[in-house]
This record gives structure tokens, sequence and C-alpha cells, in this order.
């Protein structure tokens, strides 16, 4: 294979990459050396879809019914961009730059271009539903992006068309609670190139809306945030982590596997990954502070902050505090009742009481196992951590037992810092 000639005598980078798109498209020699892989790769793609580089790109819309579409579809996405747009608008005000979102395919859903007089592709190109995939417009960093579902910068000459080689992208996946590719966070600039690791900003910014995204889908699940300082449990650097309602893990960020380090699979684990990952189980976890955070001891021996949170189906969000003191029984909650039940009788065992000898939470008293089959009448917090430990922690199995709904104990439990304020008082 032919190589470039040396770097060395082109002093310019965009002499460099003039070169090589020349020698690539007209000589089909490989730029080694000159662009990144995912830039080549991407070349080599877009030569196959669309021929000659030197046509104008054209930046169209998608139809309205899939423009409305991907909207309704990606709200959740673009909420959580629409959270961090003020900040993102702050920081990047004073530089030439505006951010875009994407969709998993390219399609625009969000923009914060406000077409400066020395714009002229930016105004055409951040119109809601423009494609910019590469099927639509080549090489650029958000068509990339979406493509692969990996971070790119595409520079000036390295977009495929030559009509597009004014604009300097750097662009950021965003992932959703199952792991798939929800969209793309890209920064650009018009003419000026980066004065600054756009690249970082953009990496950033995609992690903190992919972390409200996280949170926003994570419906009926616990919640838990961590990081080695407890300031830095509100910021994009928060590890996170959902447990569903079974007590397993149903997804953590990348900044939880960096913290929680390597681990064996989730299938090899079986029922004990959510200890072998964090340490505790669901009960203990979901017990984390309500305000604040505490410290947690993880399974690596790094200490970390901790604190949880929890979404019910109705929107509700609340922090969750498990008090592992006993409590005085409060009132009976009307909102607990349910039809034709008797009570739960004063005979019945309290809340903190031990077990028995020989009688494990495996393998409850019977007294306890009346207590957790009798209907909600005038249970409190007390009698649902009992069954929760008894169920091991696992919220469909104590909810079956209690005879009523999961939400009914999410919210039960989201109730307890209320109760502790009660009773400290």
């Amino acid at each position: 294979m032919n190589h470039l000639p040396n770097p060395s005598f082109f002093q310019t980078r965009p002499a460099r990459i003039a070169l090589a798109r020349q020698r690539f498209f007209e000589e089909g020699q490989a730029p080694t050396g000159v662009v990144g892989e995912a830039v080549f790769e991407s070349w080599a793609r877009c030569l196959r879809l669309h021929g000659d580089p030197h046509e104008p790109a054209t930046f169209e819309p998608v139809t309205a019914s899939r423009t409305q579409l991907a909207l309704l579809k990606n709200r959740h996405l673009r909420q959580a961009w629409q959270d961090e747009l003020p900040r993102l608008e702050s920081i990047l005000g004073t530089t030439p730059c505006a951010a875009m979102l994407t969709d998993a395919t390219g399609v625009l859903i969000g923009s914060s271009c406000v077409g400066r007089s020395h714009e002229e592709l930016m105004p055409v190109a951040t119109r809601l539903g423009v494609n910019l995939s590469e099927d639509a417009v080549g090489t650029t960093a958000p068509g990339v992006a979406a493509r692969t579902g990996k971070a790119v910068c595409v520079l000036g000459g390295e977009h495929f068309f030559d009509s597009v080689k004014e604009m300097h992208c750097a662009a950021a996946p965003i992932h959703d609670i199952r792991g798939g590719h929800a969209g793309v966070l890209d920064i650009s600039s018009e003419q000026i190139p980066f004065a600054f690791d756009a690249a970082a900003v953009a990496g950033l910014y995609a992690g903190a809306i992919e972390n409200r995204l996280l949170v926003a889908q994570s419906v009926e699940h616990l919640v838990i945030r961590f990081q080695v300082a407890p300031e830095l449990l509100d910021s994009a650097m928060v590890g996170l982590v959902g447990i569903g309602l079974d007590g397993q893990m149903a997804w953590e960020n990348g900044v939880a596997r960096s913290l929680l380090g390597t681990a064996e699979s989730p299938e090899i684990l079986g029922g004990r990954a959510l200890e072998a990952r964090l340490g505790l189980g669901w009960a203990q976890l979901a017990a984390l502070p309500s305000d604040g955070a505490a410290q947690l001891a993880l399974p690596n021996g790094l200490k970390v902050w901790a604190r949880a949170e929890m979404q019910a189906r109705d929107g509700l969000r609340g922090l969750v505090s498990c008090s592992r003191q006993p409590l005085e029984r409060p009132a009976p909650d009307p909102a607990l009742e349910t039809d034709g039940t008797t009570p739960a009788s004063s005979t019945a065992p309290a809340v903190g009481d031990p077990a028995p000898t020989g009688q494990s939470a495996e393998n409850p008293p019977a007294a306890t196992q009346r207590v957790a089959t009798l209907r909600l009448r005038e249970s409190d917090l007390e009698l649902i951590q009992k069954t929760l430990q008894a169920c091991g922690g696992n919220v469909s199995d104590a909810a079956e037992r209690l005879g009523v709904s999961r939400g009914l104990i999410y919210r039960r439990l989201r109730s307890a810092g209320q109760v502790e304020k009660a009773v400290a008082s």
C-alpha cells in the first residue's frame, strides 16, 4: 500500500488533509496517519453511498410526520437536553459554537444555533427534523457518532462533501436505560476552528444528558447515586446504578462501571450480583439517606458517598429513607386501607423483634408469615421493612405477601423521611 508523503512537507493540518482527500478520492490511497480511522471508514462508506464528494451536500428535513414521531419518541431525551441546555448555552455563549441534539438515527431534535452573521450552513443544518446521518449528508461528527455509537471529531476537510469543509464538529453518543444508542450531542463551529477541547466538552455534557435520561427512564427502579466526594452526587461525574423490582441491577452508567471495576458476569453471580457489586441488598440500599449522603464501602475496597431515589409510574419522584430503628406506630393511613379486611392483630410481632432461635429471614416464623399475608390496613413502614427483609429485599414478593401494589410500598418508603421528622419532634 502506498503511503502519503512525510507530513513534515506540509506545514498545516488543512494542507495535509487536502492532500489526503486528493489521494483517497482520486487515487484510492488510504489516508494513513492523516485522518482517524473513524473518519477514513466513513469516507469509504460515503464514497459508496454518494459517489462524488464535490457534489453539494443538501441539509433537508425528513417528513413532517417522521419529525413529529422523532420528537414524541424521544421526549425523555429532549427533556434531559432542555434541562442541561441553560448550562451548555452559558459556557458556549461567548464562543462561535452551537450545540445540537439528534436522535439515534441522526435526525435533529434540538439545537442552540442563534444564526450568527458569518454562518451560512448552520442555520440551514440546525432546523428541527434535518437528517444529519451519513446517508443524507456524508461524513459529519453527528452522522458518524449516530452510525458507530462512538465519540468522534470531524474537522474542516475531514467532512466528506467539499461544501461542508468549513464546519468543525465534535460529537458524543448518549445511551439509554437498555444500554442502547439513544442519541448524539454535537458541538459545531462554522469557519472558526475550535479554540478549546470541544470533544471533552461534548463528552461531559453528553454524560450529563445521559444521566438525566437514565433517571427519567427508571420507572419503579431504585436509583443509587455515588461518588468519592459528596459534592459530585449532583454533577455529570456521578455514578448511577438502577436496581429493578426483582432486586437485580438493571443498568449502570459509565462512571459507575469505572468506580465498581470489573466483575463476573451477572449469569455467573446470579442472585448475588447486587451485593457482589455494591456490597448491600435492596433493602439496605433503600435505607441510604434521603438528603445529603452516607458513606458506602464497596466490595472492591473503595469508599464512596451515596444516596438513593426512585420514581413511581405516576411520575412522582422521592428520595428513599428507610430507618433501621423501630419507629412509633403512626395513626392509620386511609390510603393503605383495603376493602373488607380485618386490621392486623395487636398481638402481631413488632418490627425489629429478633427472630426466634433456629429461624432465619429465609424461613420466617409462622407469626411473621401470618402478619405478612394480612392485607394492609393500619400497616406502617415497620411492617413493610420486616416483610422486605423476610423476602430478601424483593419488592414484588413483599407486595404479593402484603396483598398491595408495589407502588403503595414505594410510597410508604418515600414517606419515611416525614415519619422520622414526626418521631424526632
